[in-house]
């Protein structure tokens, strides 16, 4: 079993504040659709520490974030959506160069998969509502949180993350795996 060190839990709990604080309190609420930060923290996390601190982290915000802040009755099938979303952004983007064509693949899966599809099977189990009659608003706000989470995304990597020196530059290679003791290398 790989040592966590604590940096990375330090890290962790900064990110998971920092997606619960996006959610809760930074989202543009608009008449048709409410556009949230939230994923920043969960893609950066991704991109650091790989899919299953992603998703353990997404799926700690979102029980954090209901505790806190309730905004209705807990329902659990949003916690494992928030799960598998950590984890597929950590499938996709850890320890690869996020380039244009990876990320825009990524965020596209992400939000049919369990945004439109997912949460609205959640939504319709919950409120009663039909399936059918939940789409046409959610493909609206798919289709506007798309491109806002590919720019927004690209930006924190190239601008913050490379800057930081926390990951290699665009276009250099991917980074490598270390191995799991000298032996393995030699």
């Amino acid at each position: 079993m790989k040592k966590v060190l604590p940096r990375t839990l330090v890290t962790m709990a900064l990110l998971i504040a920092l997606e619960v604080i996006l959610t809760r309190f930074l989202s543009i609420n608009l008449p048709i659709v409410r556009i949230g930060f939230g994923f920043l923290p969960v893609a950066i996390a991704a991109i650091l520490f790989g899919p299953l601190w992603a998703g353990i982290g997404y799926a700690v915000g979102d029980l954090i974030g209901m505790l806190l802040w309730p905004t209705g009755a807990y329902f659990p099938g949003f916690t494992i959506t928030a799960f598998l979303v950590g984890a597929a952004y950590g499938l996709f983007l850890y320890k690869k160069t996020v380039t244009w064509p990876r990320l825009t693949v990524t965020v596209c899966v992400i939000i049919l998969a369990f945004s439109l599809v997912l949460n609205t099977v959640w939504l319709s189990m919950l409120y009663g509502k039909a399936f059918w009659g939940l789409l046409p608003t959610r493909i609206l706000q798919c289709v506007i949180l798309i491109p806002v989470q590919i720019l927004t995304i690209k930006l924190v990597y190239e601008k913050v993350l490379t800057r930081l020196g926390m990951l290699p530059p665009e276009g250099s290679p991917a980074r490598k795996a270390e191995p799991a003791s000298q032996d393995a290398a030699a």
